[in-house]
């Protein structure tokens, strides 16, 4: 449910930029207090003598378990919030009825919380981190044991979709296809057989699931430019301009600074209420309601997810921004072993999963696990305990210093490494050299075979199904293993694969798209409606972002917004909660109503430029603007009862009156719930 997703509050989200003590002089630490599992996080702790392993909640303590290693103390976790609004009689029970059928199965899929890791306090060999006395783990984890079976965090979009939900699913799914010379070829030659209520048109459907959302623009954008042009387009975001919207974040003063800046003008940006962490947060979620390099920035939110640094970590407020753009956006297009080389060695990442306290006489595991189970081969990858170990030691000595990456070779272990097929000497005291190896590490991982699968597997979930066929994904695995990770080849087969267009209807708005859709479907801008004042200390703009965010984390989704590494779950089963989607009608009702004042609005009864006389027709014409289709004629009904009229009711613009209720309805059919 979507409620499992919302992340803890933190006490200064609403204040200015006051985060948490840090033992520096000069206010600031580089070991920040990170990301250390869904206990909170980890305290640091006196070397001991010796080697200690140390896990997600910190050096070996906690308290022993009969079957050994340890359990953590105890602590809140993530908080599970019940909905708590019943829905109101009236027109939400028309609202109910109309997003209810975008519910393709029934029932509630309960989320995973993560299971507790042991820890371990063996002493390893000097030298050789291959032997068996380094890595034979504990009673509770044996070394060679497969990670599926002690796994930390399951493989999200697979474990949901185990449920009955995920299995009604399935059997809508296309099961298999063929590529084409090109997407246009592929479009043209595949028929839709899945039951759908979207209407079987190529150009919506690209639109869809390439954007954030389709426009008018957008839609006439493809028609002109034909399918496979408007692609090639789309795939090289750098020629495309940016917008109105893109120039305006300007006014969001921390975007351009570095961590170096960010430290220095602390005070500064505290007196005009700055949070560079929310900041980043605002920047995206801008681009992905009024950017025309949408499918860049749909790649931007897929690598978010699948190589995920959350936003909200002690120290995210100075370095999460420098990894959205010199990590994630550098990258997004390009080559993810390059991308997971960078995320390696920047300190967001080295800071969030405390590769920061991990040196050869204290080694943390955290980072060298969540490498190979999230970020690269996966928990089924077949890695086994003794890997991340070993892995663990060969990554000792990364960490940060005055802001930026440093490699400290006093702090790294040098010894024989065999890890997944990878083996080095890793024996030069040159840090340099020894740093190198890491990268040639990271690169080997990144280009695995079961990497490969990992990737083609959640970009085919991402764009095609909830239940993507094996043949595409094999199809993806060969484009990204040919191609040595470059993402554009791997786009191009999947755009030229007939299982992506045999797909309509097959994927549902997760919270935070249905949302942006929303935006973009009521063709909100970026300036202040006239005569809004807002509280001088930020523009207009700045505002309104900063509340669509904060709407957002009510809904329990929003970019970067997970606090654990394994990012949101893709699938719909994952986002099933009534709330949610109530919370999410009601913010749509407050667009067409035009309340948020920071922005500009059409007024409701302008949607339709020439609106027809009947109220049947009016309605079609309103869905075909705010959906870019007809409903069904169950659908058309249930929006005529809202307003108290039959089809043939004569009407002027204002649908006498109810257009704003009118419209909130048809954002709430499954066709706006749809992509």
């Amino acid at each position: 449910m979507a409620d499992l997703n919302v992340p803890p509050r933190r006490p200064r989200d609403d204040r200015g930029w006051d985060g948490s003590p840090h033992p520096h002089p000069d206010g600031y630490r580089d070991n920040a207090m990170p990301y250390a599992g869904p206990g909170g996080y980890a305290a640091p702790a006196p070397a001991a003598s010796g080697p200690q392993w140390v896990g997600p909640d910190g050096f070996a303590g906690g308290y022993p378990q009969p079957s050994g290693g340890y359990a953590p103390p105890p602590g809140p976790g993530l908080p599970n919030l019940d909905d708590e609004d019943e829905p109101r009689r009236g027109r939400r029970r028309a609202l109910v009825a109309l997003g209810g059928a975008a519910v393709v199965a029934g029932g509630a899929a309960l989320g995973l919380s993560p299971q507790i890791r042991g820890l371990f306090s063996d002493d390893p060999v000097a030298g050789d981190a291959t032997g068996t006395v380094v890595t034979d783990g504990t009673a509770a984890r044996p070394s060679g044991q497969q990670p599926s079976t002690v796994r930390t965090y399951t493989e999200q979009n697979e474990s949901y979709m185990g449920s009955r939900a995920g299995a009604a699913l399935k059997r809508n799914a296309p099961a298999g296809g063929r590529i084409f010379a090109s997407p246009a070829a592929a479009a043209a030659a595949t028929q839709v057989t899945v039951k759908t209520v979207l209407a079987k048109d190529p150009i919506r459907h690209l639109a869809s699931r390439v954007t954030f959302g389709p426009t008018p623009r957008v839609l006439a954008d493809i028609k002109r430019l034909g399918i496979d042009d408007w692609l090639r387009e789309q795939l090289q975001p750098e020629k495309i301009a940016p917008t109105k919207a893109e120039l305006k974040l300007a006014e969001l003063p921390t975007l351009k600074l570095s961590p170096t800046q960010l430290r220095d003008q602390r005070d500064q940006l505290n007196e005009r209420g700055a949070q560079p962490e929310r900041e980043t947060v605002d920047a995206t979620i801008a681009r992905q309601i009024w950017s025309d390099r949408q499918l860049f920035e749909v790649m931007v939110d897929f690598w978010n997810d699948f190589l995920h640094v959350a936003a909200d970590f002690d120290g995210g407020e100075i370095y999460r921004n420098s990894f959205d753009q010199d990590v994630i956006r550098k990258h997004a297009l390009g080559s993810y072993p390059e991308m997971l080389v960078a995320a390696n060695r920047h300190p967001a990442l080295l800071i969030y999963l405390n590769q920061t306290d991990s040196r050869k006489d204290a080694v943390n595991e955290n980072l060298a696990r969540e490498n190979l189970e999230l970020y690269s081969v996966g928990v089924d990858g077949g890695y086994t305990e003794k890997d991340v170990r070993q892995a663990a030691l060969l990554q000792t000595g990364r960490g940060v210093a005055d802001g930026k990456y440093v490699f400290h070779a006093d702090r790294h272990y040098l010894g024989k490494v065999k890890i997944l097929g990878f083996s080095h000497a890793n024996n030069s005291a040159d840090p340099k050299a020894a740093d190198k190896v890491i990268d040639a590490y990271i690169r080997y991982i990144a280009l695995h075979p079961s990497t490969a699968g990992y990737v083609a597997r959640n970009l085919a979930t991402r764009f095609v199904s909830d239940t993507p066929p094996k043949s595409l994904v094999d199809r993806l695995a060969k484009a990204y293993t040919t191609n040595k990770g470059q993402i554009r080849p791997v786009l191009a087969t999947l755009f030229s694969s007939s299982e992506f267009w045999a797909s309509v209807g097959q994927k549902v708005r997760r919270p935070m798209e249905y949302l942006v859709a929303t935006y973009r479907s009521l063709g909100v801008g970026p300036e202040a409606s006239a005569g809004f004042e807002g509280d001088k200390r930020r523009t207009p703009f700045a505002q309104g972002l900063r509340q669509i965010q904060d709407k957002m984390r009510e809904l329990g989704h929003y970019p970067m917004g997970k606090p654990t590494p394994d990012g949101y779950a893709d699938v719909y089963v994952a986002w099933t909660s009534a709330g949610t989607m109530v919370d999410g009608w009601n913010e749509a009702g407050d667009l067409v109503g035009g309340w948020r004042k920071q922005f500009t609005y059409v007024k409701p009864e302008k949607l339709v430029a020439k609106p027809p006389a009947t109220a049947g027709a009016y309605v079609d014409a309103l869905a075909q603007r705010l959906v870019h289709q007809k409903l069904s004629a169950k659908e058309k009904a249930l929006v005529l009862g809202v307003a108290g009229v039959s089809a043939g009711t004569r009407v002027d613009a204002t649908f006498n009156g109810a257009i704003a209720a009118v419209a909130r309805t048809i954002l709430a059919s499954p066709q706006h719930h749809l992509r």
